[in-house]
């Protein structure tokens, strides 16, 4: 069915690039949005805009009846999901078949049924496609799994069937841990996804993680756009996606894409799919799930391919043949692709929320070519609690594997990204690690490899970063010039703050710039120019160049070793006793309370959960600081908190 105006039933990065492509086709555009999204990029992007609801995603972005209204009222004939929301929602593709829209992707069968691993293996069994042996069969008691995962045999893999990133996935070493483990995924899948049907799989040790594009039209063809290597993961989710796979050999990768286009043929399947295996070392593969729609991770596949697979949706849509043929497709080149998040690594990956003080892309002046950077995020935005906290997806392309890690991790170190915590600096170090440069990858990695990284530890200050900020605070920012204050004629101390650490630096203002004494280390910066963002300097005769926002007496420094959050404490009162380990239990971030699990007058030990709070579809157990009794709980299960605020107090125990 033809169709002129396109609705993209998403926001953030995949909305603005389903965009991109569609305007570049002469489609009109339709964004939608929440209350939380007024201002977002994907809003700003689009011919025109409806707000759909409120900021939670029930009331908005999984609203179909509110999508299909705001199609009606922009007179949009097609809506293409992206991915997650209802990207691979078999009740929201049909409804939009019953209103006459176009919907650009599979068919509510495929959807249905590849969305049910369960359902999804047995119908890969039949198609003849190679499979873990377990089970998946319809017997769903707590009591009938353990004993089918007794016969299974262990290490063993539990997972929700209707699952995804990890959640409702549990690997059991030993039977005396089953039970447990089949209960808290049950659990785990019906929250999340409304269904708590389990399979059961032999675990796989450390395989690979590779998957293969697929796409299929109305006239029956189906083909595949080779594959993509996601072996690299932490909890379950991809981190870092690269094309092809390192390993893959010319006869592996025809018998994996037979493999595919057998089960993409198995469901008549229309449009972009991928089929998901893992690969032992022996080169053995197994069927592990297919997902119905674009993948976060497609643009690795554009770049070796040298196509559009969001201009191919369209086209399929539209009702046009595959523009090309099995034979006719090329792979040139290696791409390799990380994900940008708000988070904080040091806190076991704590997604972060609250205003973006500065998102500068690496290559936005056109001197990185071969870098493609996919995101959603205005230059000074918000990182709101209600959505995953993904700030952008960089590519890399190179004619070499190395070339493209290499320029990867360059790409992401000159990516800024001040005001949130983010996983920058993990990132590089991981892009940099001379396994990964190698290819010896597996999804035991980052286990194996990584687990101790200095970017999962808090960012130490070292003096260069110190003299910065100092001197920052010390000049009164005329541009192009250097204005000391007349104070620092003499020597005096800076005291400067980072988290729970305080530094003092002694300086004096000289005329060849701002002499600086931390720790029995002595050296001078020259400010040569103070931009709004963009400090120039001159340290230990090294020229060079550091982003930056300042904030009155706080000052965010973008520095090689992470994201710096220095406060000037100079002439700040002494600090109060209020800190941690005071039983006022605050909240990390912004989020929901989902679980309240003590009661007033209990007694609690330190580290005990009291209550877990969920933000960006991620649980965090708060715990107790002390030993004490709860004297007061203040939060409620269902409310909506906000960074820093009381939750609940606990009366310290005295010895």
């Amino acid at each position: 069915m033809a169709f002129s105006k396109v609705l993209v039933a998403n926001r953030g990065e995949i909305a603005v690039r389903v965009m991109r492509t569609a305007k570049a086709l002469g489609y009109q555009t339709v964004a939608v949005y929440s209350h939380a999204d007024a201002n977002a990029l994907h809003v700003q992007f689009a011919d025109e805009a409806v707000c759909i609801g409120e900021s939670k995603v029930s009331e908005s972005y999984l609203k179909i009846e509110n999508i299909l209204n705001a199609a009606k009222l922009t007179g949009a004939d097609a809506i293409h999901p992206g991915y997650g929301f209802l990207s691979e929602n078999s009740g929201f593709a049909q409804a939009c078949q019953q209103a006459g829209i176009s919907f650009i992707g599979p068919t509510p069968h495929a959807i249905e049924l590849m969305g049910s691993k369960r359902l999804s293996k047995i119908a890969m069994i039949e198609a003849g496609v190679p499979c873990i042996p377990g089970y998946e069969g319809g017997e769903q008691s707590l009591e009938h799994l353990t004993e089918q995962g007794q016969k299974i045999g262990f290490p063993l893999m539990v997972k929700a069937s209707a699952g995804g990133g990890g959640r409702g996935m549990r690997l059991v070493e030993t039977a005396d841990d089953l039970p447990a483990a089949l209960a808290t995924a049950r659990s785990e899948a019906e929250n999340a996804f409304g269904s708590g049907e389990l399979i059961l799989e032999r675990a796989v040790i450390a395989p690979r993680h590779v998957e293969v594009q697929v796409f299929g039209d109305t006239h029956g063809n189906v083909v595949y756009l080779f594959e993509r290597d996601c072996s690299i993961q932490r909890r379950h989710q991809k981190v870092v996606e690269e094309a092809p796979c390192p390993v893959m050999t010319d006869d592996l990768r025809k018998q994996m894409g037979k493999a595919a286009v057998a089960a993409a043929k198995s469901c008549n399947y229309v449009g972009a799919g991928t089929v998901e295996f893992l690969l032992d070392s022996e080169g053995n593969f197994y069927f592990l799930e297919m997902n119905t729609r674009l993948q976060v991770e497609h643009p690795v596949t554009e770049l070796i391919t040298g196509l559009d697979l969001v201009e191919w949706q369209l086209r399929v849509a539209n009702g046009e043949p595959l523009p090309l043929q099995q034979g006719q497709l090329q792979l040139n080149g290696h791409a390799i692709e990380v994900r940008l998040y708000a988070e904080d690594p040091s806190q076991q990956f704590l997604p972060q929320t609250g205003s973006v003080l500065l998102w500068q892309p690496a290559g936005s002046d056109q001197q990185l070519p071969n870098v493609r950077i996919d995101h959603g995020m205005t230059q000074q935005g918000e990182v709101s609690p209600y959505y995953d906290p993904m700030i952008a997806k960089i590519i890399a392309y190179g004619k070499t594997r190395e070339d493209a890690v290499r320029l990867l991790a360059r790409a992401v170190e000159d990516s800024v990204l001040l005001g949130v915590n983010s996983n920058k600096q993990f990132l590089v170090n991981l892009l940099r690690h001379p396994e990964l440069v190698a290819g010896n990858t597996s999804t035991a990695f980052i286990a194996q490899h990584f687990s101790d990284d200095v970017s999962l530890h808090p960012v130490n200050a070292d003096f260069e970063s110190l003299s910065i900020a100092a001197a920052l605070y010390a000049s009164s920012g005329d541009d192009n010039d250097q204005v000391w204050q007349s104070a620092l004629d003499l020597p005096r101390v800076i005291k400067l703050q980072i988290g729970e650490q305080t530094y003092g630096l002694q300086a004096l203002a000289k005329d060849d710039g701002l002499h600086l004494s931390w720790n029995e280390q002595q050296a001078t910066l020259q400010i040569l120019h103070q931009q709004e963002k963009l400090l120039t300097y001159i340290w230990e005769g090294v020229r060079r160049r550091v982003a930056y926002v300042q904030q009155s007496d706080t000052l965010y420094l973008d520095r090689a070793n992470g994201n710096l959050t220095i406060q000037h404490t100079t002439y700040a009162p002494p600090a109060s006793a209020n800190t941690a380990g005071d039983g006022q239990i605050r909240a990390p971030m912004d989020g929901a309370i989902v679980n309240v699990l003590v009661n007033a007058g209990d007694s609690v030990s330190k580290g005990q959960t009291l209550l877990i709070l969920e933000a960006m579809k991620i649980q965090q157990q708060i715990k107790a600081d002390v030993d004490g009794v709860v004297a007061e709980i203040i939060g409620q299960v269902g409310q909506q908190v906000k960074k820093r605020q009381v939750l609940l107090k606990i009366e310290v125990s005295i010895e």
